[in-house]
């Protein structure tokens, strides 16, 4: 058993920054090219792209949207042509807007599901006709805690993350005997950027996280890496339709 990836190829949604990026990084380090993936900021993903070439493996980044089953399906054949198999699919993306279940409007409430659950989906769909041909095949979503404990104000996302884990708990169902595993990687409270308008008690919380998980402190980018390179790699062969809460113990209170 190993977490040695070299021959593989990868695509990372959601990559340029963050969680995504340090995931990027992590299996380019283990030998995998990565196709990088970002939906606006063209310079920052060339500039992940640019990290991995550099650690001696083969990467290149695209402008797509995970959320429209067209882009994404165009990026995967791409990737296909280019490195001629897709082995490992890693959906990132994801929105967690602030909002009483009262402010939600129907726009609202499908903007998230398309964003967070679908966008799973439709990477899914574009990389397992590929991954048959080779009987084999690595999908990992990143989900969150508000698909186990719902969080107030955030109904969509509550929704979208829950059925993302059944999503991949189907995919493992259906696709094993074709060697095909999919799992989820459930962040804790992780040290990022972010969009500070979705989360208005922010400090309260990381302040909480600090004095009652187990671990006391905030996670990292790079330890959500690590469980998706076991996941991915040959030491998590026998793992499928599981879930890999990295929250420093949260999960238990």
């Amino acid at each position: 058993m190993t977490q040695d990836l070299k021959g593989r190829t990868a695509i990372v949604t959601g990559s340029g920054q963050n969680i995504g990026r340090a995931i990027a990084l992590t299996l380019a380090r283990a030998g995998s090219n990565i196709v990088v993936n970002g939906l606006r900021d063209k310079n920052k993903i060339e500039a992940v792209a640019a990290e991995i070439r550099a650690l001696g493996v083969d990467s290149y980044a695209v402008l797509a949207d995970a959320s429209d089953p067209e882009a994404i399906a165009d990026v995967v054949n791409e990737a296909v042509k280019h490195f001629g198999a897709i082995d490992i699919a890693v959906s990132n993306v994801g929105i967690r807007p602030h909002q009483a279940f009262t402010d939600i409007s129907v726009d609202d409430w499908q903007k998230v599901i398309n964003v967070n659950l679908n966008s799973a989906f439709y990477l899914a769909k574009a990389v397992v006709p590929h991954m048959r041909k080779k009987k084999f095949g690595r999908i990992i979503h990143l989900t969150g805690a508000e698909g186990v404990i719902p969080m107030a104000n955030r109904a969509h996302v509550n929704v979208a993350k829950a059925g993302m884990t059944i999503l991949a708990k189907s995919i493992a169902l259906e696709l094993g005997p074709e060697g095909i595993t999919a799992n989820c990687i459930c962040p804790g409270w992780i040290d990022t950027d972010r969009d500070m308008q979705n989360y208005p008690d922010l400090q309260n919380i990381y302040r909480h996280t600090r004095e009652t998980t187990p671990l006391r402190r905030l996670g990292t980018v790079q330890e959500i890496a690590n469980a998706c390179l076991y996941l991915v790699s040959g030491m998590a062969e026998y793992v499928t339709g599981n879930t890999i809460y990295v929250d420093g113990g949260e999960s238990m209170l």
